[in-house]
């Protein structure tokens, strides 16, 4: 759930700064369609900074958790708020 947030949040802020050609989709529907994000709701620095902490939550509790599928549940939080597209 955690991670989930954290991709969401991450693809509303892809959604105001990315570029068709990267994101391979059209930049700046949400907005257009008057859709509620959390850039519109807060910003787009604190909306990077919350997907930030929601990612640093979602190894802190992966870390706690050990077992063989930790380096995967480490790396996913990562990537997904890391990513460009």
């Amino acid at each position: 759930m955690i991670v989930g947030l954290a991709f969401q949040v991450a693809d509303d802020v892809l959604d105001v700064v990315g570029d068709a050609a990267t994101l391979g989709k059209t930049p700046g529907k949400d907005a257009k369609a008057g859709k509620m994000t959390y850039p519109a709701a807060v910003g787009l620095e604190r909306s990077r900074a919350r997907a930030r902490e929601l990612a640093s939550r979602a190894v802190r509790l992966a870390e706690s958790l050990g077992g063989p599928a930790l380096p995967l549940l480490v790396a996913l939080p990562t990537f997904v708020t890391d990513r460009s597209k």
